[in-house]
């Protein structure tokens, strides 16, 4: 099947959707996103996904347009027309189309746009044997627990990891590890997990949650609290978290080895965990 694009209401294929280069989203990336995914065709933790999206949009002072019932209904429509056997569904609403100034004006119909596109798990291999990791520099703007589609930053880093052989970038603000390019992070040191505390400076992950009230669940010792680039190198585990990397084993980070050099037995039991709460 083709990828579906949904575009103010209008279903399609993604290679036919347009929005006018006027639009807010386009000129100033003035606008919001989700990303959900499914698990035998069903979104999962969609309720919140979309309280997240509500939250980012009302830090913006932005109007999602329609009710959360619509936009659930495009949803089901989406997945009704793509037919993937999973699906990675892309949720986005933009101040509107205007003319290119600054300032926004009080009354804009915002442009929504929805897309399905078929999802493929992470090779499992990959899993097993764990990932490679940078660490850079986190210049995004203040605000990154808004899930604005401004992502220039994130790209910046992601393209830097991918030149350098590695799965993903991790940033650091002075001197302290924020989350990842596309995940948030966990580093285990002397049995205890920690991870950078909700704030403005990391975007809260569902699977984060997630997988904190899971390891909390196992009676694992958890600390929101922010470690140091140097922290890494002490840790015995780092693993990342995010909608479509799940639970996954950093081995290697600026190339030297994390622990034994290979996945560790708390990442290899969240996501035996995580199997079961998908399941």
């Amino acid at each position: 099947m083709p990828d579906i694009a949904c575009v103010n209401g209008r279903f399609g294929p993604v290679a036919e959707a347009v929005v006018s280069i006027e639009d807010r989203g386009f000129q100033f990336g003035d606008g919001v996103y989700e990303v959900i995914r499914t698990y035998r065709g069903k979104p999962f933790a969609i309720d919140e996904h979309f309280s997240r999206f509500e939250r980012s949009a009302q830090a913006l002072q932005l109007s999602l347009g329609h009710t959360k019932d619509q936009w659930m209904s495009w949803v089901r429509e989406g997945l009704r027309l793509s037919r993937f056997p999973e699906t990675k569904i892309y949720l986005q609403v933009t101040r509107g189309q205007a003319p290119r100034d600054h300032p926004f004006p009080a009354s804009l119909a915002p442009t929504t746009v929805l897309t399905f596109r078929e999802l493929h798990s992470l090779d499992s291999t990959i899993r097993q044997a764990g990932v490679q990791a940078i660490t850079l520099d986190d210049i995004r703007w203040g605000r990154c627990d808004i899930k604005s589609v401004n992502l220039l930053a994130n790209i910046l880093a992601r393209q830097r990891a991918k030149e350098a052989g590695a799965f993903e970038a991790i940033l650091v603000r002075d001197g302290l590890v924020t989350e990842g390019s596309v995940s948030n992070v966990m580093v285990v040191r002397n049995g205890v997990i920690e991870t950078a505390p909700e704030g403005h400076r990391i975007l809260s992950g569902v699977t984060r949650a997630l997988v904190l009230e899971l390891a909390r669940k196992e009676g694992l010792p958890v600390v929101e609290t922010y470690v140091s680039r140097k922290d890494l190198s002490t840790a015995s585990e780092v693993f990342l978290t995010g909608t479509t990397v799940e639970v996954l084993p950093v081995v290697h980070i600026d190339g030297h080895a994390i622990g034994a050099g290979v996945p560790g037995p708390l990442s290899r039991l969240l996501f035996r965990r995580w199997e079961a709460l998908i399941a």
